[in-house]
């Protein structure tokens, strides 16, 4: 019995030992033939590989002229593991950086901290300084063999030709986690577009990544490339990127937006392309670049005027008296009005709305234009909804509602503009009866409880870029393009028709020259430019009102369309539409000739608080 057991035992621990000898066996065949890691972990001991980085795409503007280049900086790494084998000389390579002890220690516990320094690994090289200049590491460079782990290499930062176009070029900065998990291409130091232009065409930009391999000896010592450079992968530099402003233009334009807060936007009508976008206050580009770009971009946010908002697309006001001329096209797709229509207007002594100007009457609709006649818009809107009157459920009055609202929608205003590289838009707005519906009830509101809106004021918001595609759309008698910038981009085909026949244009044409030659845009006319323009005073009930003005010319051959908005000036006669006409000119003439206006434009401050 004993001796059965025995044998029993033999067999079963016998056959345990061969079941371990073919696991190991297994074991092994899958490290060494199967599993390459165990393999590539060996090799990795005997190579260093580094990133080469790629330079980023260049930015030109329309003309060809560079606006956006490169300037190379360096940054210090360490291999942890090579530095703790020997004795490491700290005093030394504090000494050739110019840094101190204490700047040392804290800057090694960043690096090798895990929650700071995510994917950080004491066997590949870690960034332990940034954005170095060739003279901050050129005594390291001399000595680096003295610091085992230590390397230098060099990256690029962005070099701008003009301080120009900061809200519309963006800045790039250090990627963050959300980055890198979106992304696999990023790696903990690198480089993004985070804002404008920068971010819009990122992966354009940015390129692709090499890497070059080293051969290291038992020590860890570089002896030179791998295979003769066989497993090197070159960097690809960024592609160029040509976009649609005007370098001279876009300088001018800031210069007369300097201690103003307000925003210029021009648009060449055939093409949608953005000649120029100002948002003011604006700030130097170069301040987002290198060292201090933290503490800039803090000072920029605590900022009270809001520099980093991009007024151009992110602001929004009524659009006073330049919505006139929609609702003049309006008035004429709809049948209420003609050519030769007239209304009454009894000056300051109109009613329900008053007339701001002293002019005869009655008023012809190229008059109305001319002289900004609120009463005549007010006139034309109120017959053209309530046209059939009010039945019990305002039926007929809310579907002449919405054929206004649909027309004015056509002409981009109320909604973001899509496909287009141009970020952070706001919507505007737009009322819908759904809205007012909710407001005074299914039949509590008229023509009259929504007067405001004959005159481009209650409720209707546009952003200033809204009202630069406004003027392209009726410089081109009908139609735009959905505004841009990169002039290389299939956007350029988009094209929107609004709901107003081209032949109606011809009208408000003369009605907008009329108000450069003898109305209230007469002082900064140019006559040989040709200008169509319409200013508007917006009211403002947070403090004096905003000075607005949209403009296209010349005339019979629209080259530009001009939005201009400078907040708390007054009257959009004063500031909005000489700044307008001086922009026009500087792209058209290629210079401005009115030296003692521009002057004085640029010197005006409506920023600071006046003295009591």
């Amino acid at each position: 019995m004993i001796n059965d057991s025995l044998y029993k035992r033999k067999y079963l621990v016998g056959g345990i030992a061969v079941i371990v000898v073919l696991i190991y066996i297994v074991r092994l065949f899958f490290l060494q033939i199967l599993d390459q890691s165990t393999q590539e972990k060996a090799a990795n001991n005997a190579q260093l590989r580094q990133t080469v980085y790629p330079s980023r795409g260049l930015i030109y503007d329309r003309n060809g002229e560079l606006l956006v280049a490169n300037q190379p900086i360096f940054e210090v790494t360490m291999v942890v593991r090579e530095m703790t084998k020997s004795a490491f000389d700290t005093i030394g390579f504090c000494n050739a950086l110019h840094i101190s002890l204490e700047t040392f220690e804290t800057r090694m516990q960043d690096m090798t901290n895990k929650k700071k320094n995510r994917g950080y690994s004491r066997f590949s090289p870690q960034i332990f300084m940034q954005n170095l200049s060739q003279e901050e590491v050129a005594e390291l460079q001399q000595e680096k063999y003295r610091y085992p782990g230590v390397g230098i290499r060099i990256r690029t930062l962005r070099d701008y030709t003009y301080p120009i176009a900061s809200h519309i070029l963006g800045s790039v900065g250090e990627v963050n986690h959300n980055d890198l998990e979106r992304d696999s291409y990023y790696a903990i130091g690198d480089y993004a577009g985070r804002d404008g232009i920068e971010r819009t065409y990122e992966k354009e930009l940015r390129g692709k990544k090499g890497e070059k391999v080293y051969m290291r000896d038992s020590r860890g010592r570089i002896q030179g490339s791998f295979q003769n450079g066989a497993l090197d992968q070159k960097a690809e530099a960024g592609t160029d990127l040509y976009l649609s402003i005007d370098r001279a233009t876009q300088q001018v334009a800031e210069k007369l937006m300097q201690n103003k807060i307000g925003s210029i936007v021009a648009i060449e009508p055939s093409t949608g392309e953005i000649i120029t976008m100002v948002s003011a206050p604006y700030w130097d580009p170069r301040r987002l670049v290198g060292k201090e770009r933290s503490a800039n971009y803090e000072a920029l946010l605590k900022d009270k005027n809001k520099p980093l908002m991009n007024r151009a697309t992110q602001a929004q006001y009524a659009p006073g008296s330049t919505f006139k001329i929609i609702q003049a096209l309006a008035g004429l797709q709809e049948g209420i009005i003609t050519t030769h229509t007239k209304y009454p207007c009894n000056g300051p002594g109109s009613s329900p709305i008053k007339c701001t100007h002293n002019h005869g009457t009655p008023v012809s609709l190229e008059e109305g234009i001319e002289q900004s006649c609120n009463p005549y818009f007010w006139a034309l809107y109120r017959d053209m909804l309530q046209q059939d009157g009010y039945d019990d459920g305002h039926t007929h009055f809310k579907e002449h509602y919405q054929a206004w609202r649909e027309i004015v929608a056509s002409f981009g205003l109320g909604d973001k503009f899509i496909n287009t590289d141009i970020r952070e838009q706001a919507k505007g707005y737009l009322p819908t009866t759904e809205f007012y519906n909710r407001i005074y009830g299914q039949k509590g509101w008229k023509a009259i409880t929504i007067r405001s809106l004959s005159i481009g004021q209650g409720e209707i918001l546009v952003t200033p870029l809204q009202l630069a595609n406004q003027a392209a759309a009726i410089a081109n008698k009908g139609y735009y393009i959905t505004p841009h910038f990169n002039r290389n981009d299939s956007m350029k085909s988009d094209t929107h028709q609004v709901l107003v026949d081209e032949e109606l244009f011809d009208v408000v044409h003369r009605g907008m020259a009329r108000v450069m030659t003898d109305g209230t845009g007469r002082w900064y006319n140019v006559p040989e430019l040709q200008i169509c323009g319409k200013t508007g005073t917006v009211q403002n009930p947070h403090g004096d009102d905003h000075a607005l003005f949209i403009a296209f010319a010349p005339m019979d051959n629209p080259k530009i369309a001009v939005a201009v908005a400078v907040e708390n000036a007054g009257f959009g006669s004063t500031w909005a539409c000489p700044i307008a006409t001086m922009v026009i000119e500087q792209y058209l003439n290629g210079e401005i000739k009115r030296n003692a206006l521009f002057e004085s434009m640029c010197a005006a401050d409506l920023i600071t608080p006046k003295a009591n």
